[in-house]
């Protein structure tokens, strides 16, 4: 298992590190997407991409691939795990850690990199609507802290369902991490609650997928009697 230091494999000064600090959200992606290796990447490089930042960043950096209706396969598998880690993390107060079969899968770069270049476009229209410090009740210590922990929890699971050929199902709870890690990061309770709202619709969707896909089997199973 992999644990999240401050060692970084790929050189970045700390000059550069201290600009991607204070660069608007959307300017920081643009950077790590630049930085991405030519060929391959695994998720413990694009961390040590990342750098110190916070793990919201990298959350929304992880997430923004599925802002694309069809997701590249399997991406979601590696992507929502670490997620996934992210939140227990922060539920627990524990250090990062993967297993080392997730942080050193690799993964085609120039895929990512196109399906983040093209999920930055509306990410940049997701960012303004983000307010800092809106409906504080939101993001206040002790119950809401372990509400939005566990609701970003359920979103990376979501992530993780199997059913990421059909359109939108990797979109929804995408979206959802993304305002609830913007949401924790700019202590923004308006982008908070519209990430319970996206858990909500995608769970909706999830529904009618189960309820039309058992729908499907039941009446081929009458064709056939």
């Amino acid at each position: 298992m992999k644990e999240l230091t401050e060692e970084n494999d790929i050189d970045i000064t700390p000059r550069e590190e201290e600009k991607l600090q204070e660069e608007p959200l959307g300017d920081k992606i643009e950077v790590i997407i630049e930085k991405l290796p030519p060929t391959e990447v695994t998720l413990v490089e694009i961390m040590d991409i990342v750098g110190t930042d916070s793990l919201m960043l990298l959350t929304i950096f992880l997430s923004l691939v599925f802002l694309v209706p069809v997701s590249i396969p399997g991406v979601s598998t590696v992507f929502g795990t670490g997620i996934l880690l992210i939140g227990i993390t922060r539920l627990f107060s524990r250090k990062l850690w993967l297993p080392d079969r997730i942080a050193n899968r690799k993964i085609s770069s120039e895929k990512l990199r196109a399906g983040f270049q093209r999920a930055l476009v509306w990410f940049h229209r997701l960012e303004k609507i983000s307010r800092p410090h809106r409906l504080p009740g939101l993001t206040s210590d002790g119950l809401m802290s372990l509400l939005n922990n566990l609701s970003f929890i359920l979103a990376a699971v979501l992530l993780m369902v199997p059913f990421g050929f059909i359109p939108f199902s990797n979109t929804l709870p995408a979206i959802a991490l993304i305002f609830l890690a913007v949401g924790l990061m700019q202590k923004d309770g308006g982008s908070i609650l519209l990430g319970y709202l996206s858990n909500l619709a995608t769970i909706i969707y999830f529904g009618f997928l189960i309820a039309g896909g058992g729908y499907s089997i039941a009446e081929f199973l009458k064709l056939l009697q």
